[in-house]
Order: structure tokens, then C-alpha cells, then sequence
């Protein structure tokens, strides 16, 4: 395979500007175009070297390259295909039950008859040598990411999930306790290898918003709780709420606006380790009445003169 020097094609430095190198494009395209030179198979060449040549240096990514290795680009040919194999096209899905990731770009596709073996080579025309005539090698699938929305009620226990990726259902199971933002590899879903090698694996994200009344952190849940004033001064016994169920609770005479209770195991489960739960904190917001009869004001005042 023969280097190509770009710059050259274009007939600009290597310092040259991005209008530098567009004006330099179009100057070169319109002077070798098949139009203006019909049934000349050199203008015809220039014309795909010009296209090529623009097609590197308009690209920062790929001018980059071209840059790194230059004319010793054969050096680096093995590791930016194996660079290109490890990383990862990002899109984010959300919402519960069957997903579906068919629409993930996964990358990988073989460049054209219009450009150079250097070119396929260094930017993702095959695997290293599918130009040359020399044997074809084998590269692991690439690589896949994808992220899925939960609830907190969706992780209070393991869950079989059924989602879709690239037209193929995938059946995994979601431990309990997972956390915002926590990412689990699932071997062997991701990109197919070339010439027999293995898949890619692909790695799924999760995404577990606070609910509406309840705020995780770490296992523990907090959340507020109102209480009138009548029971936070004479005691008394409240209904609470808790992600699995109503619980009753008994409030002591006295208690105070902004006081926390701990609901011990009421919280999240703690991942991979079966039967321990984090705790729940309730504050209660001991609130005041709005409206009161006669009578209840004369209360208060003599309570108030007491």
C-alpha cells in the first residue's frame, strides 16, 4: 500500500486551516472533475485522491491520525484498528419492560471502492490486510453501551428483564439493590468478531431517578412526613408509607418539628447480598392548623396565659 500525502493532493501545508483546506478542496475538485475531463483516466484518479484527501483533513479525528503516523503509518496500523474495536458508540434509552436498542449505530462499516488501500486501512475499510492480498486477521467484536431506566420499586427485588438489541432478545436478570448509574456487562452481546473471532460485550447503564417521595441515598431512604399538631403534642399513633407496604407507627407526646425516626431494614436492598436492606429515615413536619372554632382559640389562649 502506498502513502498518500494529503497535504500534497490538496497542495497546501500541513499547518493549513480548515478554509484553507475547503477552498484548496474545491479548487482541486473543479480542476480534475470527470466532467471537465471526460475519458481521462489520470483526471479520474486525481479526482478520488482529491475526495480522499478532503475527506481526512475536513475530519479532525482522522486528520489526527493521518498526523500521528504519517508515512510510518504502518506501524500504527494494527493498534488503530484495535483502538476502533474497543470503543464504544453512546446512545441512551429509557423506560421499563421489553427496550429496544435496535436503533444503536455499532459501527464498523468497510469503506468503498473510491478510496485508497491507506486510507481503508488507517480509517475502517476491513480488517488489516482484506486490501493487500495478505492473510485475514482476527479482531474481537466491538464493543456496545446502552442505558435503561428503573423506578426504585423496580429494584427492590431481582427481576428477569426481556430487552432487544439489534433484532436479538436478550433475557438478563437485574439483581436488587442496583444503583443509579451502575453499569453490568452482559459477555458476548455486542459487536460479532471478523473471521471468527468473539463478540463484543455489551454494557448496559442504568439510570434510577429519586421517587416522588422517597430520596435514595446510598441504601438508606429518606423521605418527610407530615403530623398534625394535636398528635406531636399529646402522642399518639400515625400510618406511614414505605416502598413496600403501610407501616404503623407510635409518636411520643412532645415531639418536636424536623424530628427523624429510623425505619431499620425499610430501606434498599444491598446489592448481591441477600436479605440485608439499608434503613428508612422519616422527618417529621409537624403541622399547624389554619383554621380554628372559638373554642379551640380559647384553649390556646389559656393554655398560652398557663
Amino acid at each position: 500500500m502506498a502513502f498518500i500525502d494529503y497535504y500534497k493532493i490538496l497542495g497546501v501545508d500541513k499547518g493549513a486551516t480548515e478554509k484553507e483546506i475547503k477552498s484548496a478542496y474545491r479548487k482541486m475538485a473543479r480542476k480534475h472533475h470527470p466532467d471537465l475531463n471526460p475519458n481521462n483516466a489520470e483526471a479520474e484518479k486525481q479526482f478520488k485522491q482529491v475526495n480522499e484527501a478532503n475527506e481526512v483533513l475536513s475530519d479532525p479525528e482522522k486528520r489526527k491520525k493521518y498526523d500521528k503516523y504519517g508515512e510510518n503509518w504502518q506501524h500504527g496500523e494494527a493498534y488503530e484498528q484495535q483502538a476502533r474495536q474497543q470503543q464504544s458508540q453512546q446512545r441512551s434509552y429509557g423506560g421499563g419492560g421489553q427496550q429496544d436498542f435496535g436503533g444503536f449505530d455499532f459501527g464498523g462499516g468497510n469503506g468503498g471502492g473510491d478510496f485508497s488501500d491507506f486510507f481503508n486501512s488507517m480509517f475502517g475499510g476491513g480488517p488489516p490486510g482484506s486490501g493487500s492480498g495478505r492473510g485475514q486477521q482476527r479482531y474481537r467484536g466491538q464493543d456496545m453501551n446502552a442505558s435503561l431506566q428503573l423506578n426504585l420499586r423496580d429494584i427492590l427485588e431481582s427481576k428477569k428483564q426481556t430487552i432487544t438489541v439489534n433484532g436479538k432478545n436478550i433475557r438478563l436478570t437485574i439483581p436488587a439493590g442496583i444503583a443509579d448509574g451502575q453499569t453490568i456487562k452482559i459477555a458476548g452481546h455486542g459487536g460479532p468478531g471478523s473471521n471468527g473471532a468473539p463478540a463484543g460485550d455489551l454494557y448496559i447503564k442504568f439510570a434510577i431517578p429519586d421517587d416522588a417521595e422517597f430520596k435514595r441515598v446510598g441504601n438508606d431512604l429518606y423521605r418527610s412526613i407530615n403530623l398534625d399538631l394535636y398528635t406531636a403534642v399529646l402522642g399518639g399513633e400515625i400510618t406511614a408509607d414505605t416502598l413496600t407496604g403501610k407501616v404503623k407507627l407510635k409518636v411520643a407526646p412532645g415531639t418536636q418539628i424536623g424530628t427523624r425516626v429510623k425505619l431499620k431494614g425499610k430501606g434498599v436492598p444491598v446489592y448481591k447480598k441477600e436479605g440485608q436492606f439499608g434503613d428508612l429515615y422519616l422527618t417529621y413536619n409537624v403541622q399547624l392548623p389554619t383554621t380554628l372554632t372559638e373554642k379551640q382559640k380559647e384553649l390556646f389562649e389559656e393554655l398560652a396565659k398557663s
